[in-house]
Parts: structure tokens; C-alpha cells; sequence
């Protein structure tokens, strides 16, 4: 990758679209399409179908965050989101984004020989043959998936974020050659209190019953949806919510995990604003079987008092043993 292209990737500035040489539609939604970069790329073009309603100050919001970070957080973001890289202008007008491609790990081949992404559905559903070329998680690989989801979110609210449309479709996983998540969709992610880039999707089955704006785009509401995440992953129920049972798939969590995670989902079916905050699903999702004790000191010995064996401070009436030869 070189030219323009490059420089806006680097650097965070525009790029004009006539600069881009697609290659072909890869995917489509309700907001957009992806294209192909030719060239071999790693980067996809994500094509807004109604450029004009697109609010492009909060799309420069987000690609300006990603540069205002260290190269360790910024390497860090790249690794697990979709996240935009530059803007795509069209005769000045905010026509789309680049992204990076999700990693390949991240996708799996069905029967018929195509690659398809390894949503977060797949992780609520038992097997089915259709679905047999997905490599499924071991119970302890599934508690760290889920550990991970929520180690994200957390992060992007430490940078003042909301996702809003949190769901089964827009969190890739793997466990090949570990467990890792990709986040995708990442132009529906807003500042907390801020215009989204374009109005906010939103998922059957993932919304949040009691938020009371009309939107999903809070914090507290994002913190119901990252409860969602948590039970229906740990259970394998696609339509699972809290106030619901939490049964958990055998020999995912400990007896202390298990007591802290139902803790939290009794929390979670709350009201609006008593959520349980995403450090507390972190800590309560820790993967160690043991908490470990600090090792105990002995106490340093005691000074020994010479005075008591010395013949002349002997007390009266006392005995004197003769010196030993």
C-alpha cells in the first residue's frame, strides 16, 4: 500500500475517493457497503448509502481518538476493532471510511467452501452440521472470550465511548491460536452525550428494556448489554436476559466465579442507572482458580534478658549453682 492511501492511513487525513481502486462488494447492511481494496490491501471501504445524513465531525471524532493514542493502545485497538482509519471524501462530501480487514483467524469455511465471519452467534448455539466448520471453544476458552468482550468495553468507556448496538453480529471471535475478539461496526460507537455518525442501529433481542431516552447509546445501557453478552455466552442462550435463571455450561466458571457472576446478573436486571460497572464483571470473570495467600513472616525473636543469669542480681533466697569445671 502506498500513495494517498498510505499517507491517510498513517496519518489519519482524508482521502479523496477517486484515490481508491475498489474491488468488488464484500458485504452489505442496512447503513452501507463493504469494498475490496485491489492490490492485495488489508483495508475495506465502507460505503455510506445516504452520504448526506451522515454526521462527519463525529466520524472525524473517531479517527482523530485513534491517533491521539500511544503506539502500545493504538496497536492495541487495531488488533481487536474494525476502527475507522480515514474518511473518504467525494467532491468534499463524507462519502464512507477506511478500516482494516478482520483478521483471518477470524473467519471460517463453510461446506460449500466460502468464508464467512465467526460472529458472537456462534457462541449462543449448539452446533448444528451447517455451523460444523466453526472451531468451538473448550469451557475454559469460552470464560475468556468472554472476559475479553468485557475487557473491551471497558476500555472504550475508560476513552468516554458508548457502542450502543451491541450484539451477536458485530463481535467476532476465535480460538485459533487462542481466544480473541474482533469488534466491527465500530462507526456506531459514539462520545458519551454526542452525536453518532449516522442514527444509531438497533438489534431485536439486544435492546435495553429500561433505557429511557429511546436510545440504546448510554453507558448504563451498555453495561446491560455487556450482561448480555455475559450469561447468554456462559449459558449458550441466545435469548437469555437477566432476571431470567443463569445456568451456566458445565465446567466454565469455579464455585467463586459462579457465586460473583450471579451476583452481577441479579444486579444487571435492575433499574436504568444500577447496572453493574464493567470492572466488576472483569473481576468476578478472573480466570484464577485460587486467590493466592502472601506468605506469613515468622516473627523476629525476642531479645533475651542477660540480666537473669547474672550471679549477682540473683534474687535473695535463691540458690547459686556452683561455675561448671
Amino acid at each position: 500500500m502506498s500513495g494517498p492511501v498510505a499517507t491517510a492511513v498513517a496519518d489519519g487525513r482524508d482521502v479523496d475517493l477517486a484515490d481508491l481502486a475498489l474491488d468488488g462488494i464484500v458485504g452489505a447492511g442496512g447503513q452501507g457497503r463493504i469494498h475490496r481494496l485491489r492490490g492485495g490491501s488489508d483495508l475495506l471501504y465502507k460505503e455510506y448509502l445516504e452520504p448526506a445524513r451522515v454526521q462527519a465531525a463525529a466520524l472525524t471524532e473517531l479517527v482523530q481518538l485513534r491517533r491521539g493514542l500511544d503506539g502500545t493502545a493504538r496497536g492495541a485497538l487495531d488488533a481487536r476493532s474494525a476502527w475507522p482509519l480515514a474518511r473518504v471524501l467525494a467532491a468534499g462530501r463524507c462519502t464512507g471510511f477506511l478500516m482494516r480487514t478482520a483478521p483471518d483467524n477470524m473467519l471460517w469455511e463453510t461446506g460449500a467452501g466460502s468464508r464467512k465471519p465467526t460472529e458472537l452467534q456462534y457462541l449462543l448455539h449448539p452446533e448444528r452440521p451447517a455451523t460444523a466448520g466453526v472451531v468451538r471453544p473448550t469451557p475454559k476458552q469460552r470464560l475468556v472470550l468472554v472476559r475479553a468482550v468485557v475487557d473491551l468495553l471497558a476500555g472504550l468507556h475508560r476513552h468516554g465511548l458508548v457502542v450502543g448496538d451491541l450484539s451477536q453480529a458485530n463481535v467476532l471471535w476465535t480460538v485459533v491460536p487462542e481466544p480473541a475478539v474482533f469488534l466491527i461496526d465500530c462507526d456506531g460507537i459514539r462520545r458519551s452525550g454526542a452525536r453518532p455518525v449516522l442514527e444509531q442501529a438497533e438489534t431485536p433481542d439486544w435492546g435495553d428494556p429500561l433505557s429511557p431516552f429511546g436510545s440504546d447509546a448510554t453507558v448504563d445501557s451498555d453495561r446491560y448489554k455487556a450482561a448480555l453478552v455475559v450469561g447468554r455466552v456462559l449459558a449458550q442462550q441466545a435469548y437469555l436476559a437477566p432476571g431470567d435463571p443463569l445456568v451456566p455450561l458445565p465446567g466454565v466458571l469455579n464455585d467463586r466465579q459462579d457465586a460473583a457472576v450471579r451476583r452481577l446478573w441479579e444486579q444487571a436486571a435492575g433499574p436504568f442507572g444500577s447496572r453493574p460497572e464493567l470492572p466488576a464483571w472483569s473481576a468476578a470473570l478472573d480466570a484464577r482458580d485460587v486467590i493466592p495467600v502472601p506468605r506469613l513472616r515468622p516473627p523476629p525473636p525476642r531479645p533475651v534478658d542477660t540480666s537473669l543469669f547474672d550471679d549477682r542480681r540473683a534474687p535473695r533466697g535463691s540458690v547459686r549453682l556452683p561455675p561448671t569445671p
